[in-house]
């Protein structure tokens, strides 16, 4: 961690010194994780919102279980390799994305968004999340596996 101070210029004297920018007092940051979301990231509510930062694992062979968020989730993938299904209930496709350890994502919000994370790896997946939630929603809600041939992950 580093932190950073500020020094006042040296003036010619008779002149008013320069201001100096300041830096941190008494600050400590830690970077928890950190990852590039190469489409971008963009989450926003026009609701009264709940935000919850946890870190989630799922050890090889593990998943998340079907689910939705009814706000945005970021994620930062710390170690690992997630692979995620993602079903949409309006046009009844499955698409498969991987997340490498160094990425970011948004999962998509709402019920007609459902999806599963998977562990297919040996080691275990760790992730930094951040669930920008309607105040009093749960944080996921689980659904059924969807029938979906394309969605099968076994």
């Amino acid at each position: 961690m580093a932190t950073t101070t500020g020094t006042a210029a040296a003036s010619p004297a008779g002149s008013t010194p320069s201001p100096s920018p300041t830096g941190p007092t008494g600050v400590t940051a830690t970077t928890e994780a950190q990852g590039s979301a190469r489409d971008g990231i963009k989450a926003s509510t026009t609701v009264p919102t709940k935000v919850t930062f946890r870190t989630v694992t799922l050890a090889p062979g593990g998943s998340t279980g079907w689910h939705y968020h009814p706000g945005p989730l970021l994620a930062v993938v710390k170690s690992g390799t997630l692979t995620e299904y993602f079903y949409n209930a309006g046009t009844h496709e499955c698409t498969v994305r991987t997340h490498k350890a160094g990425t970011a994502f948004v999962e998509d919000v709402g019920n007609e968004h459902h999806h599963i994370g998977i562990n297919r790896g040996t080691t275990p997946v760790e992730l930094a999340t951040t669930y920008i939630m309607p105040a009093g929603s749960q944080l996921a809600v689980p659904v059924a596996a969807p029938s979906a041939a394309s969605c099968k992950t076994g």
